[in-house]
């Protein structure tokens, strides 16, 4: 190697540190591949917020809804791997979608970097007011004598969703066939709870708990590992003796893969000390999601266990999604 080459590749080699340390100087993408007003976009814009407070840059939350996910996920994925497009979404995009779905344009995985889960997020199930159990086993009762007629009508988001895959693992820990009732949200859904038009139903704890407290719908439990304060007189599956149950979705802040070590430094080190600040769990606490932050290899084995686990249960309920 001649000296003026060493030395071109010296120039580069320190431009590019040069570059990663003064991450960042300019605008941060988040992308949230839902729709505006939910969960997730709500913690993405209280996260935009610390970041640009933090790193000094604007930091704007992009929605790119659409396809259940795969839209927004396929476009980070596919995005310069420089720090200035990043993704928060659910446990739909990261765990869910690839135990249910044969090929994806994504990989859980290797297409990112995981920065951390910020938010646990339990659901709840629901039963209307007519149906004569007051708790899970008293359910579950009622679901095996339902079975040989066709199984009791759950709610659910439709086919592979959270709701869905709760129900699913309620229905095997009881040892019953069910009948799983897609709809297009939670609105619909609680409407259909409140009317009797269905039996039980799984939603997230933020969305049936007005109703619940209201004397509309009961819920019988709670998925996690403890009480939601919005309802905690509700026990938890495990505190009901169905500890089978346990799906609890999740919110993570992902890169695109490759993103330069110095600058996943960064936002690693940010976000740990966001999801510290007293105000920033408030908030998410009050949006019926448990504060956390479980760093990449945490991150890595959450998608592990849970893509194992969705696998199973999917195969012995015969789920599938095209």
């Amino acid at each position: 190697m001649t000296a003026r080459l060493r030395t071109a590749l010296l120039a580069l080699t320190l431009a590019a540190a040069n570059a990663h340390a003064a991450y960042p100087d300019q605008a941060i993408k988040i992308v949230v591949p839902f729709t505006p007003g939910g969960a997730t976009d709500a913690v993405a814009r209280l996260l935009a917020t610390k970041l640009t407070g933090k790193l000094g840059q604007p930091v704007i939350v992009e929605n790119r809804p659409g396809a259940s996910t795969l839209i927004g996920a396929e476009a980070v994925a596919r995005a310069a791997p420089d720090g200035y497009t990043l993704m928060l979404s659910g446990s739909t995009t990261y765990s869910v979608l690839p135990a249910l779905k044969p090929s994806l344009p994504y990989d859980p995985v290797r297409s990112f970097e995981h920065i951390g889960i910020v938010a646990m997020a339990p659901v709840v199930l629901l039963a209307q007011n007519a149906l004569p159990a007051a708790t899970p086993q008293q359910a579950a009762e009622l679901a095996r004598q339902e079975s040989a007629k066709g199984g009791l009508m759950y709610g659910t988001f439709g086919s592979g969703s959270a709701p869905h895959l709760t129900g699913e693992m309620f229905a095997q820990a009881a040892g019953a066939k069910m009948t799983p009732v897609p709809y297009k949200g939670s609105a619909q859904l609680m409407t259909a709870l409140i009317g009797g038009e269905i039996a039980l139903a799984v939603d997230t704890v933020s969305a049936s708990a007005a109703h619940v407290r209201a004397g509309k719908i009961r819920a019988l439990a709670v998925t996690g590992e403890q009480r939601m304060p919005q309802l905690p007189d509700v026990p938890t599956f495990a505190e009901a003796g169905m500890p089978e149950v346990s799906f609890v979705g999740w919110y993570g802040l992902v890169a695109p893969a490759n993103t330069p070590t110095p600058v996943m430094h960064t936002l690693n080190r940010v976000m740990a000390e966001i999801m510290q600040d007293t105000q920033v769990r408030k908030r998410v606490s009050e949006l019926s999601l448990n504060p956390v932050f479980l760093p990449g290899q945490a991150f890595r084995e959450q998608i592990a266990i849970e893509i194992a686990t969705f696998s199973a249960i999917a195969q012995r309920a015969g789920i599938t999604l095209e």
